[in-house]
């Protein structure tokens, strides 16, 4: 069975709100691939193998950067920890 080329693929996007092919994730209006690829991707085919065999090492690792930002829950717990520290005891 012959895979299907990543470009043809489609998946609803959460920027927006709407089908977008794969090709266009690789470059929405810019050079560089959208900083939620990985994110968005991962489920549908090897995303990681295919931008690591189509991006130099420094595009894919500012992606990579991106992959898991800290939630919002995890940023007020470490304030809250690090305001702990910065209390006297």
């Amino acid at each position: 069975m012959k895979s299907k080329d990543p470009g043809e693929l489609e998946i609803r996007c959460p920027r927006l709100g709407g089908t977008v092919p794969f090709r266009y994730c690789m470059a929405p209006a810019e050079p560089a691939p959208c900083f939620k690829i990985l994110n968005c991707w991962w489920e549908v085919f090897d995303v990681t193998s295919y931008l690591q065999s189509h991006l130099s090492e420094q595009e894919f690792g500012r992606l990579c950067e991106h992959r898991n930002p800290p939630n919002r829950m995890n940023s007020i717990l470490e304030l809250v920890e690090k305001f702990k520290q910065g209390e006297p005891g």
